[in-house]
């Protein structure tokens, strides 16, 4: 990519706050009619009152007064948070500013932000108060809410929600609402359908895994039952919101299921209580695909005090042909950057995905304007690369050897993955 362009764009950016107000040109760009169109599609599903951001840019005058930070954001790249180095069009969830919008944007705050005819505004978006996913068919809440303490380590924690479907459920959109977002690092919702019958013979995977890159088994502990969660059918980790997922695909939930929540709570300096929600779209009529949600990963790791760049690979074959829909790395403080690539049965490499600029505060699900074909016998092979070393300032401790483990000052190396198989089409 040119990355003149966004130089000049930066320069210009850095000087706002001395050229707010200043008298515009009559050829500048205005707010009604060229910046409100950019922030509408790209800035305001997390910057509006009730979204993620900590700021509000629905409206001119909120524009105006948070203008020296939107220049210093898109001036550095930081927002909006897209991390995913690929050509314009690859993933259908892209968020990214073109150089076109950047200048617009540059130009806009160079000439004092001017606000221009409101005649020219575009009409604003509509948001949900509460659900991004639009109203759930159903909504299912913990049994009872969890207090977090102010401070501490804190397990994770597995909350059974019975379903009560007394049938197969397609499921079109599912979203997780925690009631405290601060102290809900992360969520994991895990269906488990009823026992089959005895002698139910039981659907082979198409999936192979790498023995040697899979997470250790904990210690033996006798006052902890071992859990059977089921497949994983959602997810909610820093920086994602509710997912729909792509039509002609719908994930399955049998009758009879029960989710497990995995509560990944962070203590934040004050008590609170916490009562998460999953809510749930139904498809209109069964899918023509079923799509399945899984991972895959490498715990077998160790990242030596100091060491700036430890890369640790993990991959996951197919027995036979299918797609890939969307793809979620996962690594902890010290991730850097991650390379996902395809390897086909006669050698072929071709890359994949490529997140040069991991960011721990806003991790996403890549979803692919076009599904990714897997043709039988092929791998995924992925690497992420980890920065344990002082230049890391969002190292915890530099000092130690880092290993797999559940708590923000460990690490994982892990990928979540949407998928279908061809052979198993429900209908043309």
């Amino acid at each position: 990519m040119n990355s003149r362009p966004f130089l000049l764009a930066s320069i210009v950016l850095a000087g706002l706050t001395s050229t707010l107000g200043a008298q515009p040109h009559s050829d500048a760009p205005t707010y009604s009619k060229h910046v409100a169109p950019i922030l509408y599609k790209s800035c305001t599903s997390c910057h509006r009152t009730g979204g993620i951001g900590p700021m509000s840019l629905m409206t001119y005058k909120e524009a105006y007064a948070a203008a020296a930070d939107i220049g210093d954001a898109i001036g550095t790249g930081y927002m909006p948070p897209w991390h995913a180095d690929a050509p314009h069009g690859t993933f259908s969830n892209e968020r990214h500013l073109t150089e076109a919008e950047k200048k617009t944007i540059a130009g806009w705050l160079q000439a004092g932000a001017p606000e221009g005819d409101v005649k020219d505004l575009p009409p604003a978006p509509v948001y949900a108060t509460e659900w991004s996913i639009g109203k759930p068919d159903v909504i299912l809440e913990m049994p009872e809410s969890f207090q977090v303490p102010a401070k501490g380590t804190i397990e994770y924690q597995y909350i059974e929600i019975p379903t009560n479907f007394t049938e197969d459920k397609w499921v079109q959109a599912i979203e997780i609402l925690p009631s405290a977002r601060e102290v809900v690092h992360h969520v994991i919702v895990y269906a488990r359908p009823p026992a089959p019958a005895p002698g139910t013979p039981r659907q082979p995977s198409v999936l192979v895994y790498r023995e040697d890159h899979q997470e250790p088994p904990p210690p033996p502990d006798p006052n902890r039952p071992r859990r059977r969660t089921g497949p994983m059918i959602a997810g909610l980790v820093p920086g994602t919101d509710g997912q729909v997922f792509p039509a002609g695909t719908a994930l399955k939930v049998a009758a009879g299921s029960v989710l497990t929540l995995q509560m990944h709570y962070t203590a934040h300096g004050h008590e609170m209580k916490d009562k998460s929600r999953v809510g749930f779209v139904f498809a209109k009529e069964p899918p023509a695909e079923e799509l399945l949600a899984t991972a895959f990963s490498n715990g077998a790791f160790v990242l030596p005090a100091g060491s700036p760049n430890t890369a640790v690979p993990s991959e996951v074959g197919f027995k036979e042909s299918a797609k890939i829909w969307g793809i979620l790395p996962h690594t902890h403080l010290r991730g850097k950057k991650w390379a996902y690539r395809l390897v086909h049965p006669d050698g072929r490499i071709e890359p994949i995905l490529s997140v040069p600029n991991y960011d721990f505060n806003w991790q996403t699900y890549y979803m692919f304007a076009k599904p990714l074909v897997i043709p039988a016998g092929a791998k995924i092979e992925a690497t992420a690369w980890y920065d344990n070393s002082a230049a890391n300032p969002a190292n915890p401790d530099p000092k130690v050897d880092v290993r797999w483990g559940d708590q923000t000052w460990e690490e994982m190396q892990f990928s979540a993955f949407l998928y279908t198989i061809d052979s198993r089409r429900l209908r043309p």
